[in-house]
C-alpha cells in the first residue's frame, strides 16, 4: 500500500457542495473571468491575516475548465505511481483483505479522483487553479481552502516537509493531516470572520465536518461505492486532521503558536487521533521486521514494506469486525511494520504484519479479536490449530499463522509451519505451539521448547 493513502489525501479535492446547502448550477466555462481573478486576490489578503501568515510574494492563479484540472490530476497520477507501485498496493490491500481480490484498484482510483475535480492548488508550480464552473459565491469557500495551502507553502515549502516522512507512509499521512486539517481551520475562520467567531471558541468542530462530507459522500456516486478503506483514506486527513488542529490551536492560543508544528510534526496517525500524545511529546520506538525479512527464502520478491499505524490498524479491524469493535481496540496500537512478498514463479503472496501493542493485556485482547477477523477474511479453512495466543490454519493461498508474544503479535499470511518457524526464531521469540505429530515427511522440526502461556491470554482467549 506503499504512498497510495498520501496519494490519495493529497490529490482528493474539497467540494463546495460539502458546505453549502445546494450547490447551483455551472456557469460556462470563462477562463478570462476577471471576477474570478480579483476574488482570490481578495480572499488571500483576509485568509492572510486571519491565519497569520502574510503573503510572501505574489500568487500565480489561472482560471482552468474541469477538462484541464482532471488532465492535470492524471498526470500527477501517473507521473506518482507506475505499474510496479500499483501491483505492490493491489496485493497487499488484497492480502490484507481491505478490498476484494480482482478489484480494479488502478482503475477505480483514477475515476474516483477525477470525478472529485475541483480547484487546487499544486506546490510543484506554485499556482492556484481555479475552477471555471463553480460560481463565484461558492469560490470565495472553496478559495480559502485551497489559498491556505498556498500560504503555508509560501513559509513552509510543504510538499518537501511532506515527503521527509518518508518511507513511514502512517507519517507521511500524519502530515497530510496537518495540511488538510490546517487548511478546513483556516477555512472555517474566514467564514466566521465577520461574526467575530472563532475555531477556537467552539466545541469538537469534526462532528460537523463529518455530518456534511458524509452526507455528501452519500450523493457521490464513485466515492459512495468505495471500499471502505479508500473512502477511510480520503476522508482521514480532513475529518482527524481537523480535530487535531482545532486541539492544538486551543492549546496554544494561537495561529502562531500552532506553526510550531511545522517544526516538530506529527509522527503517526495515532498522534493525530490522540492530540494530547503529540503535546505530551509521546516517542514510540520503531518495529522492525528486517530479521524476519532475512528469514524469507530468496525465491519471494519484496513488493512493499511499510506501517499500517493506527489508521490502518483501525481500518482492518472495521473491515472484519465493524466500527463499534475497531474503535474499541485501536487506540492501543503502539507501532507496527508489515512487508508483501510475491513468489516470482508461482505469485502467490506472503505477508508479514508485526504489531505492537500498549501493553501485554491489550495484546491478549486483540488475539481473541484479530483471530476472528482472519476467519472471516477466509471462508474456507482447514487444518485449524488453536491455542491461547496462537491460532493456525490451511487455505488456498497457504497457511495462515497469528502469534501473541507479550506485548505484540505477529501474523503470517501465504507461509509454510517451517517458514513461520524460521521467521519466529529470526525475532528471537519462543516457537509457537504445535500440533502433535505435524511436519512432512523429511520435514526437519527443533524439538520445541514446552510454552508458558502470559496469563493475560488465558484470560482472554479460550485455548
Amino acid at each position: 500500500m506503499k504512498r497510495l493513502v498520501t496519494t490519495l489525501a493529497a490529490l482528493f479535492l474539497l467540494s463546495p457542495a460539502s458546505f453549502s446547502q445546494q450547490s447551483s448550477p455551472a456557469p460556462p466555462a470563462t477562463h478570462a473571468n476577471p471576477e474570478f481573478l480579483k476574488a482570490a486576490d481578495e480572499v488571500l489578503a483576509d485568509v492572510s491575516k486571519i491565519i497569520s501568515l502574510p503573503v510572501k510574494s505574489p500568487l500565480k492563479k489561472t482560471v482552468r475548465s474541469r477538462e484541464e484540472i482532471r488532465e492535470f490530476i492524471l498526470r500527477e497520477v501517473h507521473e506518482e505511481r507506475d505499474a510496479a507501485k500499483w501491483h505492490a498496493d493491489q496485493q497487499a490491500l488484497e492480502t490484507f483483505g481491505l478490498i476484494p481480490r480482482g478489484f480494479e484498484l488502478q482503475q477505480f482510483v483514477v475515476d474516483l479522483l477525477t470525478e472529485q475535480v475541483a480547484g487546487l492548488y499544486d506546490p510543484k508550480s506554485k499556482e492556484f487553479y481555479i475552477a471555471d464552473w463553480i460560481p463565484l459565491h461558492e469560490q470565495r469557500m472553496v478559495m480559502s481552502h485551497e489559498l491556505v495551502h498556498a500560504l503555508q507553502d509560501q513559509h513552509f515549502d510543504i510538499e518537501p516537509w511532506s515527503e521527509a516522512a518518508r518511507p513511514n507512509d502512517d507519517a507521511e499521512l500524519a502530515r497530510h493531516s496537518v495540511l488538510e486539517g490546517a487548511a478546513i481551520v483556516g477555512m472555517l475562520e474566514y467564514m466566521l470572520h465577520a461574526q467575530n467567531v472563532s475555531v477556537r471558541d467552539l466545541p469538537d468542530i469534526e462532528q460537523f465536518i463529518r455530518a456534511q462530507m458524509i452526507g455528501e459522500v452519500d450523493k457521490n456516486s464513485q466515492l459512495a461505492k468505495s471500499p471502505a478503506y479508500i473512502r477511510d483514506s480520503l476522508l482521514f486527513p480532513y475529518l482527524a486532521g481537523t480535530a487535531f488542529c482545532q486541539r492544538l490551536l486551543k492549546a496554544g492560543g494561537s495561529w502562531e503558536k500552532f506553526y510550531e508544528i511545522f517544526a516538530k510534526p506529527p509522527v503517526s496517525t495515532h498522534q493525530i487521533l490522540h492530540p494530547e500524545l503529540y503535546l505530551s511529546g509521546e516517542n514510540l520506538p520503531p518495529v522492525s521486521l528486517s530479521a524476519a525479512v532475512k528469514a524469507v527464502p530468496d525465491e519471494w520478491k519484496r513488493l512493499d514494506e511499510n506501517t499500517l499505524g493506527e489508521f490502518g490498524m483501525h481500518a482492518l479491524l472495521k473491515q472484519f469486525l465493524g466500527e463499534e469493535r475497531a474503535q474499541r481496540f485501536s487506540p492501543a496500537w503502539a507501532g507496527d511494520s508489515y512487508v508483501v512478498f510475491e513468489q516470482q514463479k508461482t505469485k502467490r503472496v506472503l505477508l508479514l504484519f508485526r504489531l505492537r501493542l500498549a501493553a501485554d493485556s491489550d495484546a491478549a485482547r486483540f488475539f481473541g479479536a484479530y483471530s476472528e477477523a482472519l476467519e472471516l477474511k477466509y471462508a474456507s479453512r482447514a487444518s485449524l490449530f488453536r491455542r491461547p495466543n496462537f491460532f493456525s490454519f490451511e487455505t488456498a493461498q497457504g497457511g495462515v499463522f497469528f502469534y501473541c508474544h507479550n506485548d505484540e503479535c505477529l501474523t503470517a499470511e501465504g507461509a509454510t509451519r517451517a517458514m513461520f518457524d524460521r521467521i519466529t526464531r529470526a525475532l528471537r521469540w519462543a516457537d509457537a505451539p504445535r500440533p502433535a505429530a505435524s511436519g512432512k515427511p523429511g520435514e526437519k522440526i527443533a524439538v520445541v521448547q514446552p510454552l508458558t502461556v502470559p496469563r493475560a491470554y488465558a484470560a482472554h482467549v479460550a485455548p
